[in-house]
């Protein structure tokens, strides 16, 4: 190495002379070598740990259930002043097309092309399979429309192994390229000679699966070519430039999911054992002079095998002579063990965005300190409901009011000809689950001070209290309240005044001369 390898950080993170560096070999390769040739081994294990470690399981249902929770929820928001809407056809609007995707969304058989899940329970699928795969798809099709069900527009989820390269196109992402286009294809991802997605291909068995069915491969393109609508949506989340495939979200830390789990398993079968309470019997007679050798009642188990020594509730063992047992004490389970696993769950969180508070739905802490976690990790979550909103919910919403326009059964002049005016009766805000309060008195009481100060909107304040719509509310405020005016008070007359009993008067009671 010359002279100028020592100097910078080749004395620092590059030193090759450092004895703390020097069995510290890095290498790293394009995104096709590093992600895709490994992604089949990192789904699997992601999907193994989610199933059996219950880390991992918290790390991606916390996320699951704080990110869409039971669903987002449409509100539509039409940009006015483009399209010169007045407020009372706005809101005429936004209650129409609220009530028609409504209808779509909250029927299985009318928006799910299996007829298992709702558009709200579609969601939750398609967000805990991305976060445990690395990514996940879902298939636009169409079904001819009913009377009840007059919206073609159904999505079919797919799990990551679905989309891979045909087998007869290349072996590696390197290598495989569509003999057709011409196309590199990069784990079932089509790309043309700028970079674009193109195509998806679509296999109809998972590998390695067991079934009858020839494996066959379709191809599907991005984006029709008449309507340039997606025909497939791809949610991921992108760590590199040039990566069209996903990593599971617990990939980061599944060597310390996994060695932690087996811990956990080691220390429970070792605390089970301590509790067994097993006697063993020495004796030097022959077993035929042994009256405790005597066979057992027909229909139990007279477990005498010489070589068979078994530990258990009250188990029992028989020594043959000569024969002692020696045991050992593993001092378990060990008295650092909780501790240990928090501190490990601690940096496991800091590396998935999600405090070990959270984590471990743990709150022991001050107010302040567990209100911080409670923070930071809705920074994480907000993040993924942007990036969820946007893969997801936006596109689907987009399909959906293009087919309610073409049908006539929503009105927005100009949303199939101006790209501008179209994007703004797309507007559209997504209402989810809010982070909750630790303190609803002190929480409240601030916002309504940024309110008032202009810090903060009623409408976001609404948002991030109980994650409600603030027109809804004023709108639902204004029928409760013309409901209490008409209700008359207990004790008054119809004009709301409390009428004296006859003869009753107030009296003022002064010292008797």
């Amino acid at each position: 190495m010359s002279v100028y390898g020592y100097k910078g950080y080749g004395s620092a993170g590059a030193s090759t002379r450092k004895r703390s560096t020097k069995g510290f070999t890095a290498q790293s390769g394009s995104p096709r070598e590093d992600i895709d040739d490994n992604n089949y081994t990192l789904r699997q294990r992601g999907r193994l740990l989610y199933m059996g470690a219950p880390v991992a399981t918290s790390a991606i249902k916390t996320h699951r259930t704080n990110t869409v929770g039971t669903g987002l929820r449409l509100n539509p928001r039409p940009d006015m002043q483009v399209l010169g809407l007045t407020q009372e056809q706005a809101t005429e609007w936004v209650h129409r097309v609220k009530r028609e995707f409504n209808m779509w969304a909250s029927r299985k058989d009318a928006c799910d092309a299996t007829g298992l899940n709702d558009f709200y329970e579609l969601q939750q699928l398609m967000l805990v399979s991305w976060l445990a795969s690395g990514d996940v798809f879902a298939l636009v099709q169409q079904k001819e429309p009913t009377v009840m069900r007059p919206y073609s527009l159904r999505l079919r989820a797919l799990e990551a192994d679905l989309v891979a390269t045909p087998t007869n196109m290349g072996i590696t992402s390197a290598m495989a390229k569509n003999p057709v286009t011409g196309n590199r294809i990069f784990d079932g991802v089509e790309v043309d000679d700028d970079g674009a997605v193109v195509a998806y291909h679509i296999r109809n068995t998972y590998p390695y699966e067991s079934t009858t069915l020839k494996t066959e491969y379709k191809r599907i393109e991005a984006r029709g070519k008449d309507t340039e609508m997606p025909n497939i949506l791809h949610l991921m989340s992108t760590e590199r430039p040039d990566q069209y495939r996903g990593v599971s979200f617990i990939a980061p830390v599944i060597i310390s999911l996994l060695q932690m789990n087996r811990y956990t398993e080691s220390e429970l079968a070792a605390a089970l054992v301590n509790s067994y309470l097993t006697a063993y019997v020495q004796t030097s007679t022959a077993e035929g002079e042994n009256p405790l050798s005597e066979a057992a009642p027909e229909g139990d188990v007279d477990s005498r095998d010489p070589s068979d020594y078994e530990m258990g509730p009250g188990q029992v063992n028989f020594l043959q002579p000569g024969e002692n047992i020696v045991t050992v004490d593993p001092k378990h389970p060990v008295s650092g063990f909780a501790a240990f696993c928090e501190a490990v769950c601690t940096q496991m969180g800091a590396a998935l965005e999600i405090p070990s508070e959270i984590l471990l739905k743990k709150f022991t802490a001050s107010y302040s300190a567990s209100r911080g976690a409670l923070l930071e990790a809705w920074k994480s979550f907000r993040m993924y409901r942007t990036w969820f909103v946007n893969d997801f919910c936006r596109p689907v919403y987009e399909l959906w009011l293009s087919e309610a326009v073409a049908r006539g059964r929503i009105s927005a002049p100009g949303f199939f000809t101006d790209p501008l005016i179209h994007e703004a009766w797309l507007g559209a805000q997504w209402i989810g689950p809010s982070q909750g309060q630790l303190d609803p008195n002190k929480e409240i009481s601030a916002e309504i001070l940024a309110c008032q100060h202009g810090f903060s909107t009623r409408e976001d304040s609404a948002l991030r209290i109980n994650g409600s719509d603030f027109s809804a509310n004023v709108e639902q405020l204004a029928r409760e309240n013309e409901q209490l005016e008409t209700i008359t008070p207990m004790g008054g007359n119809e004009d709301g005044e409390s009428e004296d009993p006859e003869g009753a008067q107030d009296t003022v009671h002064g010292d008797e001369e």
